[in-house]
């Protein structure tokens, strides 16, 4: 007879989810890892890990018409590609109404997208734990640096993050492994940038999740740029290389792919949860799981909806819901703006492989009152300095020996970036379960109704502009700004639909990530996330799951959950 009853269940096998699995199995508990899509092997299911580009049919951009159409969301950006798109959630399976226009890139298989993600990590400071209550804006998250400060030490330990150190206060520095290097033309900018702005700015190499030198089990990264199509030498962190494995290890792990939780089942008299109900994917089945505590880890977005949809009976809006914030202060980083230039010079210099990285640019307004702007907050840039290369070998006259003679000449250097800017939690930017759609299950989908507001447009300016400036006084030639276009959801960063605070009447989660109106669930994804910094999300997260795993194995053990 199958075992339905676990000491702990974890609902999604992202970034979250694979380490809420490996915390709690390694401290002794019975896990049940739950995934709505399908099981992704590590290597063995990486089909295409070392199919190069030329060998697909539209050299892995947009392909066919028929994909274009299967595909009307995922077609807005990047990930619509023939490279994964097996990693990418099929828009007609999975629905979501509009309001507003947001952008929904999801990730459904175990990995989820980890095994997308770009891997850049970066600590947050003080500056940006004390920022809401500084500037009056939402509520004040209730932790601050030292209360997380060892869990990024763990956290970096086990994923790798190479980098370098820097010693600023803003961007506290990593455990890092060796950096990778900036190329030449790099290296010449950071320089000049360094000089120019009297070291208040900087550009500095990536922090990236791939391993720089050997660890258990990975070997160290190939500087191939292949990591969307899976990575057989497990050099960049995802759950498939890391923490399953970790879990598995333990003999204490049951993963069930294939499983969509409707529900936290919520018991009126103990005020408990008892445990999810699940839809299996394929055969429609109705399942009961019954455990101790539950981990919601199903990303930002389906983290809130399985709490809009479970315990309405209590409350109308669902479990969580009853301080009003659940589902809103919905917030992502804008972004697909900044400059790029040529650089002139280094035509004998080159670069080794393709590295899996850029440049960085910590942000550097709003720290004090000399870089004060119109609006609050701030931005970071990444980018990079490249040859040109093939761009510019396409003159439909260089046939036979001319083409030849031109694929063999090298291009100029180019150097650019993209500005990622903070958006704040608006109340107003919320999601909520449409009152009529269903998805094939049957299931309510999500209606989103999320925007940018004015300290967004206002720093969208320096965030053009800035770039520009950086560029011409590092001495790129031809400096142009862009904007493309941006909606929300775009970043694939989204945060706060269930934000932590200090009071159960204004946020949903406390300072442990549990949900204040049942304290045996805990939410450790970006759903928990009370401001939105400018600096990639996914370490914080991981942080706040090892965290919180801690803190739930041992009130378990004390009786206290």
């Amino acid at each position: 007879m199958t075992n339905n009853t676990y000491d702990a269940i974890v609902v999604g096998s992202g970034i979250s989810g694979g380490w809420a699995a490996k915390e709690l199995t390694e401290k002794g508990l019975k896990v049940l890892l739950l995934e709505r899509g399908r099981n992704i092997e590590h290597i063995k299911d990486y089909t295409e890990q070392n199919k190069p580009i030329w060998e697909y049919s539209h050299r892995h951009y947009r392909p066919t018409r028929q994909m274009i159409k299967d595909y009307p969301v995922l077609k807005r950006d990047y990930p619509l590609n023939e490279r994964n798109l097996s990693y990418w959630a099929s828009d007609k399976e999975n629905p979501y109404t509009e309001t507003k226009r947001f952008d929904w890139f999801r990730g459904y298989q175990v990995g989820g997208r980890s095994l997308m993600w770009g891997r850049q990590t970066y600590r947050w400071s003080d500056l940006d734990f004390e920022a809401n209550m500084k500037d009056g804006i939402a509520v004040d998250w209730p932790i601050r640096y030292k209360d997380i400060e060892k869990w990024y030490c763990y956290v970096e330990k086990f994923i790798g993050v190479s980098g370098s150190v820097e010693n600023l206060p803003h961007l506290p520095d990593s455990e890092f492994l060796p950096p990778m290097d900036l190329n030449i033309v790099e290296k010449t900018v950071a320089a000049q940038i360094r000089k120019h702005y009297d070291d208040k700015r900087r550009l500095i190499i990536g922090r990236v999740a791939h391993v720089t030198k050997p660890i258990p089990g990975r070997i160290p990264c190939q500087y191939r740029n292949m990591c969307w199509n899976g990575c057989q030498f497990g050099s960049y962190f995802s759950t498939q290389s890391s923490t399953l494995p970790a879990a598995v290890k333990t003999g204490n792990l049951t993963l069930r792919p294939f499983s969509i939780v409707k529900e936290v089942n919520y018991d009126k008299d103990t005020k408990k949860a008892t445990g999810v109900t699940v839809i299996d994917a394929e055969t429609n089945e109705v399942i009961e799981f019954k455990s101790k505590i539950v981990f919601l880890c199903a990303s930002t977005l389906n983290s809130a909806w399985i709490l809009m949809n479970s315990a309405q009976d209590v409350w109308k809006d669902g479990l969580g819901s009853s301080s009003g914030e659940l589902g809103h202060n919905i917030m992502d980083h804008h972004f697909k703006l900044g400059a790029w230039g040529e650089f002139e010079g280094f035509e004998d210099s080159y670069y080794y492989g393709f590295r899996p990285n850029g440049f960085y640019i910590p942000r550097y307004r709003n720290l004090n009152k000399e870089g004060k702007r119109d609006y609050i907050r701030g931005f970071g840039y990444q980018g990079g300095a490249s040859r040109t290369g093939w761009e510019s070998q396409v003159a439909e006259m260089n046939i036979g020996k001319d083409l030849k003679d031109v694929l063999g000449t090298v291009g100029g250097w180019t150097i650019g970036a993209t500005a990622f800017g903070e958006i704040l939690p608006y109340h107003e930017n919320k999601i909520s379960l449409d009152p009529i759609k269903k998805d094939k299950w049957g299931l309510p989908v999500l209606n989103m109704d999320v925007e940018l507001k004015e300290n967004e447009k206002k720093m969208k300016i320096d965030m053009k502009n800035d770039m520009k400036e950086m560029l011409e006084k590092a001495g790129a030639k031809n400096v142009v700004t862009y904007e493309s276009e941006y909606a929300p959801g775009m970043g694939i960063h989204e945060m706060g639909s269930a934000r932590m605070g200090l009071d159960p009447k204004t946020s949903v989660l406390n300072k442990n990530n549990q949900v204040w109106d049942c304290l045996n669930v805990f939410v450790t994804d970006g759903s928990c996330m009370t401001s939105a910094s400018c600096v990639n999300p996914s370490l914080t997260y991981m942080a706040f799951t090892a965290r919180a795993a801690d803190f739930a194995a041992s009130e378990l053990k004390k009786g206290n959950l």
